[in-house]
C-alpha cells in the first residue's frame, strides 16, 4: 500500500458529514462571498489565536502584502526576511518597490537567527540606503520562531514584526501565540496547512483596532470603513466609494464554512502532531544527521517534519524504493533563485542556509498518521546504509 505524503482524504473521511453538512448550508445560503460563515470563522479564529481582530482573504501571500500597504511602505524602504522559506515571503516586497534583506538562520532550529537580524539591519542603517521598517519572521515547518529577541530587536529599531504563520498557525511559545510578540500574524489555508481548506484562503490576525480597520478597507477594493464615514454623508451606497487603493481578497463562504469544522479539532490534531512527532524523533535519531529540534518552550504544529541528513540524494533513493515519499523544503534558498539574487544578503552572508539547502529532507507528516505505517517509513530510514 502506498505512503501518502499529507493525507488530505484521511482528514476528510474523519469529520465526514460535518464539512459535507457545513458545505451544502453555504451553498443553500444563497451568500458566496463574505457570507455570515466568513464572520463566524474570524470570530473563532481570533479567540484560538489570542487575538483581537481577525479577517479572511484570498490566500497567504495576500495576507502577507495587506499589512504592508496598510502601513505605508514604499521605495526605500527595507524588510528583514529569511531566505530559507517558501518564495511568497519575499515576494510581496518587491510588489510595494521596497527592498527584502535576507536574513541566515538558526542552525538548529531553521528559523530566522536573532543575532543575524541585528547585524543585517545595522548595516543597512550604516549604509544610509535604506530604511529598515518590518521584520518578518517565519514560523517555518511549524514552529515558532525566536519572538522575544526578535521583538526586542524590532523596538530598538522602530520596526514592524510580522508573523508569517503560513506553517505555523497553531504553534505557541510559552503558552502564547505570536502575536503576543508581533505587530500581525498571518497565515494561509492552502490545503496542506494544518489547518487547510478545500482550496485557497488566508487570514491575517491584530490587536491593533486601526490596523484591522485599514487592512479590513485595503482587502475589498479599498472599501469605506467606519473610520472613513466620520463627518460624511453619501448619497449612494459607500460601496462604491473608494477611499484608497486596495485589492480583492476575499475569503469565499464555503471555504469558511470548511474552516469552521476544522478549527474545532485542530487543538487535540495539535497534539496528535506532536505525538507523531515525539515518536519519529525517538526512533530516527540513530539513523540520522539531525531531528528536529524546537525552541525551548515552543509547541509546532509540525508543517513538515524535516530531518537532516550526510547523503540525502541516496537516502531520497532508498526511501523512493521502499515507497515511502519525501519532500525538500527548500533546495533553493531565496536570495539564489534568478528573481531574488539582485536582493542584499544580510552581514556575513547566509552560511547555515546554504549548508541546509543541501542537507534537509522532509518525511510524511500529519494527524492522521497511524503508527504501522510510521513504523514502516522508520524502518525504511534505518534500513538506508549509504
Amino acid at each position: 500500500m502506498s505512503i501518502a505524503f499529507i493525507d488530505l482524504q484521511a482528514q476528510r473521511r474523519r469529520l465526514g458529514g460535518k464539512i459535507e453538512a457545513a458545505v451544502m448550508a453555504a451553498v443553500e445560503s444563497g451568500a458566496w462571498v463574505m457570507g455570515p460563515p466568513v464572520r463566524q470563522f474570524e470570530d473563532d479564529l481570533a479567540a484560538f489565536g489570542q487575538a483581537k481582530h481577525a479577517l479572511g482573504c484570498a490566500n497567504g501571500t495576500d495576507a502577507l502584502i495587506l499589512p504592508l500597504m496598510a502601513w505605508g511602505l514604499r521605495t526605500g524602504d527595507a524588510v528583514f526576511v529569511p531566505s530559507f522559506t517558501f518564495t511568497a515571503t519575499a515576494e510581496v516586497v518587491p510588489w510595494l518597490g521596497c527592498t527584502p534583506i535576507f536574513v541566515d538562520v538558526d542552525p538548529k532550529t531553521y528559523n530566522m537567527d536573532p543575532q543575524k537580524l541585528e547585524a543585517a539591519i545595522e548595516a543597512v542603517k550604516a549604509e544610509g540606503k535604506l530604511k529598515p521598517r518590518v521584520v518578518i519572521a517565519v514560523d517555518l515547518f511549524g514552529q515558532p520562531a525566536d519572538y522575544p529577541a526578535i521583538r526586542a530587536i524590532c523596538d530598538r529599531h522602530d520596526m514592524k514584526l510580522i508573523s508569517d504563520s503560513a506553517q505555523g498557525f497553531g504553534c505557541t511559545l510559552n503558552d502564547a501565540h505570536p502575536l503576543k510578540w508581533a505587530d500581525i500574524t498571518t497565515t494561509s489555508f492552502f490545503p496542506a496547512k494544518p489547518l487547510g481548506c478545500y482550496g485557497d484562503g488566508g487570514a491575517v490576525l491584530t490587536d491593533d483596532a486601526d490596523l484591522a480597520e485599514e487592512m479590513d478597507s485595503l482587502r475589498v477594493h479599498g472599501k469605506v470603513v467606519a473610520k472613513d464615514m466620520q463627518g460624511r454623508t453619501f448619497d449612494h451606497d459607500p460601496k462604491y466609494l473608494a477611499m484608497r487603493i486596495g485589492m480583492n481578497s476575499r475569503l469565499d463562504t464555503l471555504q469558511a464554512a470548511i474552516l469552521i469544522e476544522k478549527l474545532k479539532v485542530f487543538p487535540e490534531e495539535i497534539e496528535w502532531r506532536n505525538r507523531i512527532a515525539a515518536r519519529y524523533n525517538e526512533h530516527l535519531a540513530p539513523h540520522v544527521a539531525a531531528v528536529p529540534h524546537v525552541i525551548e518552550g515552543g509547541v509546532s504544529v509540525w508543517a513538515q517534519y524535516t530531518i537532516e541528513h550526510d547523503d540525502r540524494a541516496g537516502l531520497i533513493d532508498h526511501l523512493k524504493g521502499e515507497g515511502v515519499p519525501t519532500a525538500v523544503y527548500y533546495p533553493v534558498p531565496m536570495h539564489m533563485q534568478p528573481a531574488y539574487q539582485r536582493f542584499p544578503q544580510g552581514a556575513g552572508g547566509l552560511p547555515v542556509t546554504e549548508r541546509l539547502k543541501d542537507r534537509v529532507l522532509s518525511l510524511p507528516m500529519h494527524a492522521d498518521l497511524d503508527e504501522a505505517t510510521q513504523d514502516r517509513i522508520i524502518a525504511a530510514v534505518a534500513s538506508y546504509k549509504g
